[in-house]
């Protein structure tokens, strides 16, 4: 069951986040704000084999894919498997690898892999993770990983009994990819650079541009639209460099995020940012309970007769009602707005029916998104 969160714990979580809002004021560099267009990582994929568990790999009756590439593997060594034969192999595991190439990556440079089991293997730890080519979006494979896992969770059984410390169908090796094949950056092709702001906006999108022709003197930026700022870059890689190396120093000051309130529906959190505010309105807050209480009694018959005891139930049921009274909300700004709602005296959950019922009214100006 999800625990809500203490009406007071709003109070927290909306000055912590009034801190964070003040500093959208702030200048902030470009890096921070912005990407390149083409400079991103790239996600690999591939199929391995982990050998070298106790015991607690695939049931090979149950994964037959396990055998299959275990077999083509041994093919490949020169090892003949008959056909037709059981292999019980309780130390193997099937394993799908992953892995992220950044961006710039070159041949011979190593990458972190995460390991997880595709089968019904119990446990990976102290496996060995076989090489594994690891393949990209167009099939061609940019990295190769082997080596030895590091599995985080732990586990024993005995007896019929067992206890398990997280999860242990999974890990993680540690430079355990080698790069192969590099992936071509087209960086200041065609005489420019297009900077990709993280979140689109029109205001920030206007001064990134005046802080970029302000900083380098003349107008070597413009703005495509509310995501896209596009900066004319010199042709010599050394000076493309160290001009983008500049350009990301720069600093901006964004425009403050919009007035929005987030309600978790499973959790019960409420967040809302600094830019929320509350219109004139009048809430009436109270709980309706249904109470059903059962005593069981015990009936005799009298002494000497033909009758028997019967178990008799006594039901009592009583609808309570919590009395609310018709409260005043206002705020102009943040603390006003969580002084008002924590004077209604809700829960989180209750507080999230109040805010959808006060956006409907119109008191709420925010955004009302529900996760």
């Amino acid at each position: 069951m999800n625990k809500l969160l203490p009406l007071p714990l709003l109070v927290l979580i909306a000055v912590g986040l009034s801190v964070m809002v003040s500093s959208f004021a702030t200048a902030r560099p470009i890096r921070e704000l912005a990407d390149f267009s083409g400079v991103r990582d790239n996600q690999l994929v591939g199929y391995g084999l982990v050998v070298g568990l106790d015991g607690t790999g695939d049931q090979t009756m149950q994964t037959p894919f396990t055998t299959q590439s275990l077999s083509n593997m041994f093919s490949q060594l020169g090892i003949t498997i008959p056909p037709g034969t059981n292999m019980q192999l309780r130390n193997v595991a099937g394993v799908m690898v992953t892995a992220r190439l950044p961006a710039f990556s070159r041949p011979g440079q190593r990458l972190d892999v995460v390991v997880s089991s595709v089968g019904n293997a119990r446990s990976l730890r102290g496996g060995t993770l076989l090489m594994t080519p690891l393949k990209g979006l167009d099939g061609s494979t940019y990295a190769v990983a082997q080596g030895n896992l590091v599995v985080g969770g732990a586990g024993a059984e005995s007896g019929g009994s067992s206890v398990q410390v997280n999860q242990q169908a999974g890990g993680r090796i540690a430079d355990g990819a080698l790069v192969e094949r590099e992936v071509p950056v087209a960086l200041g092709a065609g005489g420019y650079l297009d900077l990709q702001l993280r979140e689109a906006d029109f205001t920030t999108a206007e001064r990134m541009v005046q802080a970029i022709n302000r900083s380098f003197g003349s107008q070597v930026a413009g703005a495509v639209d509310a995501g896209l700022v596009r900066v004319h870059s010199p042709d010599n890689d050394n000076e493309r460099v160290r001009f983008i190396a500049r350009l990301q120093q720069i600093n901006v000051t964004p425009q403050a995020p919009p007035a929005r309130v987030v309600l978790n529906a499973r959790s019960g959190a409420v967040v809302l940012n600094g830019q929320v505010t509350l219109g004139p309105a009048a809430v009436a807050h109270g709980n309706l309970s249904v109470v059903i209480d059962t005593a069981f009694g015990v009936s005799q018959p009298s002494p000497f007769g033909d009758g028997r005891s019967v178990v008799v139930p006594d039901s009592d049921i009583s609808v309570r009602e919590q009395v609310g009274a018709l409260k005043f909300v206002e705020g102009a700004d943040l603390m006003e707005v969580i002084d008002a709602l924590n004077a209604l005296g809700a829960t989180p959950t209750d507080l999230m029916t109040i805010l959808e019922a006060l956006k409907a009214a119109g008191a709420l100006h925010a955004e009302l998104e529900v996760i």
